[in-house]
């Protein structure tokens, strides 16, 4: 039998009025869900949401007792002068459940503020994933990365989703395909 972690039942969210919904999903463990849509359709409005950031106005969001989320915004807090590591940046956040992948790897020894915009989107991912959270919100990882980058990224998403879920958010529809077990497509 299927566990199911988050449900989304006729939401409606948004700041100062409804920007999205109503909408209704659920993510079972193991998920990969892809939210899809143009900028400014609420995307990451929705994520918000779920991680009870956002207001509602209608509807319900529906977490398992228990459930533990980490989540990668769109847009990271990033100083001009960060003093540490990508380890001790990783360590900070209790990423290193396990090893990180070669590719980044290779840098986490480098200062955080020597890293270019692709590597720290990189080390923000893992930052998410290598939690030990049961679902892991990640908007727009794919950000700031070259193509082949974002091929690492798709090959990390693929190995690290195991027995948690993940909601992906993208504007980008070739990101997704492939990656997601299923994609919900919001408009503006």
């Amino acid at each position: 039998m299927t566990e199911t972690l988050l449900e989304v039942d006729a939401l409606e969210t948004g700041y100062t009025s409804p920007i999205v919904g109503p909408i209704s999903f659920r993510i079972d463990r193991g998920q990969v869900l892809g939210l899809a849509g143009p900028n400014g359709s609420g995307k990451s409005t929705l994520l918000k949401a779920i991680a009870d950031n956002a207001n509602i106005f209608g509807g319900r969001v529906v977490r398992r007792e228990g459930l533990t989320i980490a989540w990668m915004e769109q847009e990271h807090l990033r100083m001009p002068e960060m003093p540490f590591t990508g380890w001790e940046y990783l360590r900070f956040t209790d990423a290193t459940r396990h090893e990180p992948p070669p590719r980044l790897a290779g840098w986490l020894d480098k200062r955080v503020d020597s890293l270019s915009g692709g590597q720290f989107q990189l080390l923000t991912c893992w930052m998410a994933l290598g939690s030990m959270a049961d679902l892991v919100l990640l908007d727009e990882p794919s950000n700031n990365l070259d193509e082949h980058s974002a091929h690492v990224l798709r090959d990390v998403l693929a190995r690290e989703r195991g027995d948690r879920s993940i909601l992906l958010v993208s504007h980008k529809s070739e990101f997704l395909e492939g990656l997601c077990d299923r994609v919900l497509e919001l408009n503006t």
